[in-house]
């Protein structure tokens, strides 16, 4: 092996095998495999530390890190804030820290004043001073029944029907209840606006299903909770019965199409302590419905607790540390990295191998086809067993909208 710079993923896969082959040896101080170790072993952590560093701490992160370390309940926090209910306020970050608080958290815990002030967060701007209320897509907001149309002074009609929509889910502007944390691929300045108006609909619809929804316990969400819905695409109703699974176990599931100008296939966040999945289906192919759905699944187990937002195109590549988890988490689920490539179905790539690979599985021929698919870079491959048109047939939405 010749050691050069880690700059792909698949480099930084091997080297790692590698240092587990050489680390097995247990190699003599000084000998070439040694050398050859610790070279590896640098250029590994100046991968890691490039692709995924680590980000500043956030205050609320800061101060629920220091009680699990110590083992505090909210109740043990009650000395440092004043009452229960403020304790809730400020963990939920609907009450901002004063600083009394500062300085009791800094003594009593030992957590930097730099820190729970926030010095690393950026001073978020006045919201009302770089809304432009025309870049938000009134037009297919109306086609689709989201707001009325404006019959009289249509830019102030317009804008206050855009604004009242918002509102109601807590997208106030001129308040802090907008500060929801948006991150994912389908996120961009020029798609923001379109993008909230999409996510305001989510929400909407995701809490109208909530009398309908089973109890969420954050304590089931697991590897074996995935490879449990992974396993529902083995049948012919695969994509309604994931949804009912998912509803049952309090996870609202919203089918939403996306809106003109956004490269949307999927959502995960949380509304007040109610965690909800979009998927726009986008690709009205079966691969992509599935991996889509167990991506946001997963974001909903490891990243959405403190009122992050993700919004994802999956046609992209992200060295977001979150998205990179959710993706491996996701394939680990459907097919395990140690079968992947000893598998027939790679190494030998057929019909008939991706059908057998898809059997041991059990899950959908179409999620192994579209892993090759996007392993080897050819998305001319097995067109024919990736499930096309085989999605959208399930829900009772009218796709005719849908922009691309």
């Amino acid at each position: 092996m010749e050691i050069k710079i880690i700059r792909s993923e698949q480099q930084y896969e091997e080297y790692l095998s590698e240092v587990s082959r050489l680390i097995r040896q247990n190699p003599s101080k000084g000998t070439p495999e040694a050398d050859k170790l610790e070279l590896i072993s640098v250029l590994i952590e100046e991968y890691e530390n490039k692709t995924y560093p680590i980000e500043a701490p956030d205050p609320i992160d800061a101060i629920t890190f220091r009680m699990e370390e110590q083992g505090l309940k909210q109740a043990d926090l009650v000395p440092y804030f004043g009452t229960r209910s403020r304790v809730s306020e400020v963990l939920s970050r609907k009450r901002p820290l004063t600083v009394h608080m500062i300085r009791a958290l800094s003594i009593g815990l030992g957590i930097s004043t730099d820190t729970l002030i926030g010095l690393n967060e950026p001073i978020p701007q006045k919201r009302n001073d770089f809304i432009d209320w025309s870049r938000f897509p009134v037009k297919e907001m109306v086609s689709r029944g989201w707001i009325n149309k404006a019959t009289s002074s249509i830019t102030k009609t317009s804008e206050q029907a855009v604004s009242d929509f918002l509102s109601q889910v807590g997208f106030s502007f001129e308040t802090a209840a907008y500060k929801r944390s948006l991150h994912g691929e389908a996120y961009s300045p020029t798609t923001k606006y379109t993008l909230y108006a999409w996510l305001a609909r989510v929400i909407q619809k995701g809490r109208e299903k909530r009398n309908t929804l089973g109890k969420f316990d954050r304590s089931v969400l697991s590897a074996s909770f995935l490879k449990e819905i992974a396993q529902l695409s083995w049948f012919d109703k695969g994509p309604l019965l994931a949804v009912e699974f998912l509803e049952k176990h309090g996870i609202a599931v919203v089918i939403e199409p996306h809106l003109k100008g956004s490269m949307l296939d999927g959502a995960a966040l949380e509304d007040e302590g109610h965690p909800i999945i979009g998927l726009t289906i986008r690709f009205d192919r079966l691969d992509n419905f599935w991996f889509t759905l167990l991506h946001e699944v997963a974001h909903i187990w490891k990243h959405t607790e403190n009122s992050e937002t993700f919004l994802d195109d999956l046609e992209s590549s992200s060295e977001d540390k979150r998205e990179v988890e959710a993706n491996r988490l996701a394939k680990e689920a459907f097919i395990p990295r140690s079968l992947w490539k000893r598998s027939n179905a790679y190494t030998t790539p057929s019909i008939e191998n991706i059908d057998k690979l898809s059997r041991e599985l059990k899950i959908h021929p179409a999620i192994v086809a579209g892993r090759l698919r996007k392993d080897l870079g050819n998305y001319q491959l097995f067109g024919e067993i990736i499930g096309q048109h085989e999605v959208r047939k399930f829900f009772n939405i009218d796709f005719s909208k849908d922009s691309e």
